[in-house]
């Protein structure tokens, strides 16, 4: 049996809903102890913006040596006030949100075996949208290697 605060790490990526004026670079997440990640994005697109989110990882939760984050499995809802249904995208380590005025979900399943030698870290960054009305907000959520009732920290090395 699956309990998500007992097998889960569950980190805020973002402070809360955050404007993409400007861009949004996330908090910086360590993957040594997780199994599998899965960053989980809420948009408010309140005008039209083909917003990119891309994937990044990190030798160490500063990200002072980072890079392109791997090829990984996507999904989205670009229509949550009208329906729950998340269709599955094209793999890959960037998603582009469509560009129109809708609420959005986008869940991407990230593996960090799939990670370069000598990285361990997990962050997005989110393109300038150059609207103040665009929000996104974020979150991490780390399966842990060893469940627990209270997981080891993911917000340092």
């Amino acid at each position: 049996m699956i309990h998500l605060t007992h097998d889960f790490k569950i980190v805020d990526a973002t402070a809360g809903a955050v404007t993409t004026n400007g861009g949004v670079t996330s908090d910086v997440v360590s993957c040594k102890n997780a199994i599998k990640a899965w960053i989980v994005l809420q948009f408010t697109q309140a005008v039209g913006h083909a917003t990119v989110v891309s994937v990044r990882q990190a030798t160490d939760v500063a990200a002072g040596t980072n890079a392109a984050g791997p090829t990984c499995n996507i999904w989205a809802n670009e229509a949550t006030a009208t329906t729950d249904t998340l269709v599955k995208q094209t793999s890959g380590a960037t998603y582009t949100l469509t560009a129109d005025v809708k609420k959005k979900q986008v869940i991407i399943e990230v593996d960090p075996a799939a990670f370069t030698a000598g990285y361990d870290c997990l962050y997005f960054t989110v393109s300038d949208s150059s609207q103040a009305t665009n929000f996104v907000a974020g979150q991490f959520f780390l399966e842990t290697r060893y469940p627990q009732a209270t997981p080891p920290a993911a917000i340092t090395d």
